[in-house]
């Protein structure tokens, strides 16, 4: 053995020895999170896991900034081999991975392409942090993490091809019949030293390398880029099926559950503490949401990166059973780290998971720390007392008459299913179907499409209550459950099968998270259905073209939550002469109007109004008409335009409004 050799065991051995310590010492933290199943269909686990995982998919959904990210993700796995070849010279000196033949050229040609990639990459992302600034990144103590990491990644790469080059100059550039450097032989050609001086040169290299990746390996557990170890578990247990667009049930038939929701670390999941170590505080979560936009608070970002930060406060003194009268044990994530507003201006519009390029869950913990303020603390914003009075007593959350809630279809011939329950379809109507005035128009405008195509349909009327998407976006799981269970029981009850709805909130319960309690239905959207009978020629447009410059706007609940973008724009654009726009934010970077969450039934009072912010991309689209395909976007982007004082130039109309009109 050489000296290097015993130089390097030791350190070696300390090194990795104090690695796997933190990681212990962190998987210990995480594991003190509520148990929850995430284990299940290894199959479809592991293609997230290639595709989001390996492949990138959405990381690259930012172009610039995923090049950077793939170049260096991509560049370090393939690094991996030279890297391993360091290690094991340190045992033993004149090792090599020459014996793996055609495998070790695929290697080395490899490591030198993709490393100027990753120092192109380094160079840009230092760039974009330090000198562009961009937004998203230019964050107070986030800066010297970035930094050191950056230059850490530089220095391995550059050490690579030090110690490549020198070898190249040591063997007088005669390499091996598997070895193909054409990076490293330029250098080697640009730098030309004498061999001695090549065989000290790449000792130098070989210790600058070595020592550079324990450095940044032991530096991982505490700093946000322990996501590097994180990531690939977290894409792996990410929701998946209808369950990831719903929120995970609460067993209120546990005598035993005094605690809802989430005030503390140990009420999280252990997941979701799994998300605050994997967070790598890009950023993307916070720039894409709507409330962090107009000025609110609330910023998802800081929302995760809180969990962890709590996690690393409070775990150690749970660990170690620390008296209860410890400050820090009295403190709690709500409120302490998380302030109530922040919660509040959430509008569950899933841009942040959407985005979020390591499949982060950020409204399961927003949502389980509203649970914790309704349920635990009974602290919520003072509209909200209404709302829930409403629900419980009205079946809906306006002070409206339950009885009155079929009135909307008198004088059209439409039965119910208490009059005769052999149908195809139940039209759910929804509660601004029955009561909302404005809206009340498109429920008989779908009424009316759906007779003229002559499908067979029925609603329940009197007997149809809240679909229980707003309590529970709301926190109060205890209400919301009582009414999901309670619209079970009657649709079993009439042995319904198929359901047909307006509401994209309604629609995303009834489909996603009814089967939680034993409701499974086939539920379509409205807009599907109107699409499918153009398509089958059950309706049919008018010849004659009209003069109309038409902009949809997405529903959030319709689109990132289901991926329905197609059939609410397909029957627009049948239409002869209608011309149909896009806003800059469309279909799966569309941007929410404000009211989903509960945020319907609250008012805005930090940073300015959503809904004005997605009005005004509308207007300067210059369409006479926004296209909507949900209620709450209806008002919303309606009230929005009345605020810019646009409403005599931009009408605001469901989808099936406009094709009523346009049908012979």
């Amino acid at each position: 053995m050489e000296l290097k050799n015993f130089l390097f065991i030791p350190i070696f051995i300390t090194a990795i020895a104090f690695f796997a310590v933190n990681v212990k010492r962190i998987i210990g933290y995480i594991n003190l999170g509520q148990p929850e199943n995430r284990f299940d269909n290894p199959g479809q686990r592991i293609k997230n896991l290639l595709k989001i995982g390996l492949a990138q998919s959405k990381i690259l959904r930012e172009p610039a900034a995923g090049f950077i990210h793939v170049a260096i993700f991509w560049g370090f796995l393939l690094f991996l081999a030279a890297v391993s070849e360091s290690i094991l010279q340190g045992f033993y000196s004149p090792f090599t991975l020459e014996f793996l033949g055609p495998i070790f050229l695929l290697i080395t040609f490899t490591q030198d392409i993709f490393g100027l990639f990753v120092i192109v990459a380094v160079v840009w992302a230092l760039y974009r942090r330090f000198i562009q600034k961009v937004k998203r990144l230019d964050v107070e103590g986030h800066k010297f993490d970035a930094a050191f990491i950056l230059s850490m990644i530089i220095v391995v790469v550059i050490s690579m091809f030090g110690q490549s080059t020198a070898h190249i100059i040591d063997k007088s550039f005669q390499l091996s019949a598997w070895e193909f450097r054409p990076v490293s032989v330029w250098l080697a050609n640009a730098f030309f030293i004498d061999g001695t001086s090549a065989s000290l040169f790449f000792e130098i290299f070989w210790w600058i390398h070595i020592l550079t990746i324990f450095t940044f390996l032991n530096f991982l557990p505490y700093s946000k880029h322990f996501h590097v170890v994180t990531s690939l578990p977290n894409v792996y247990f990410k929701k998946i099926g209808n369950q990831q667009n719903a929120l995970k049930k609460l067993n209120l038939e546990d005598e035993n559950l005094t605690q809802y929701g989430a005030a503390d670390i140990e009420h999280l999941s252990w997941k979701q503490l799994l998300d605050g170590y994997t967070c790598t505080e890009c950023g993307r979560c916070t720039a894409s949401c709507p409330a962090a936009t107009t000025g609110k608070k609330l910023s998802p970002r800081e929302i995760i990166v809180s969990i962890r930060k709590r996690t690393e406060e409070k775990a150690p003194l749970m660990i170690a059973k620390t008296p209860n009268d410890d400050e820090v044990m009295q403190n709690s994530i709500v409120h302490n780290y998380i302030k109530d507003e922040e919660l509040w201006a959430c509008t569950t519009c899933m841009a942040c998971v959407y985005e979020c390029p390591v499949t982060i869950e950020h409204i399961d913990s927003i949502v389980d720390m509203r649970r914790n303020l309704v349920l635990n603390e009974s602290n919520f914003p003072n509209e909200l007392n209404a709302v829930f009075k409403n629900l419980e007593t009205n079946g809906t959350p306006w002070s409206f008459n339950a009885q009155d809630r079929a009135n909307w279809a008198e004088g059209m011939n439409i039965k119910t299913m208490a009059e005769n329950s052999n149908t195809e379809y139940l039209f759910w109507v929804g509660c601004s179907g029955s009561f909302d005035a404005r809206y009340q128009k498109v429920s008989k405008a779908f009424a009316v499409l759906m007779q003229k195509a002559k499908v067979d349909f029925r609603i329940l009327g009197v007997e149809e209550q809240c679909n229980g998407d707003t309590a529970r976006r709301l926190g109060n799981e205890y209400l919301a459950q009582m009414m999901m269970q309670a619209n079970i029981e009657t649709l079993k009850g009439y042995g319904v099968k198929k359901i047909v709805t307006g509401c994209p909130h309604c629609y995303n319960s009834l489909k996603n998270e009814y089967p939680q309690f034993g409701g499974n239905f086939e539920v379509v959207h409205h807009t599907e259905l109107i699409t499918d009978l153009l398509k089958r020629g059950k309706l049919e447009l008018k010849e004659e073209a009209i003069n109309s410059t038409i902009t949809y706007h997405d529903s959030c609940y319709l689109g990132r939550y289901n991926d329905i973008y197609d059939s609410p724009r397909d029957p627009l654009k049948m239409i002869n002469g209608a011309k149909v726009v896009e806003m800059d934010r469309n279909k799966d970077k569309g941007f929410c109007c404000g009211a989903g969450g509960g945020r319907m039934f609250l008012e805005e009072t930090e940073g300015t109004r959503i809904n004005v912010n997605r009005a005004e991309e509308a207007v300067k689209t210059n369409a006479d008409t926004v296209a909507a395909a949900c209620p709450f976007c209806m008002t919303m982007m309606a009230d929005g335009i009345k605020t810019l004082d646009k409403a005599e130039d931009v009408q605001v109309k469901d989808v099936a409004e406009i094709v009523l009109e346009n049908i012979k």
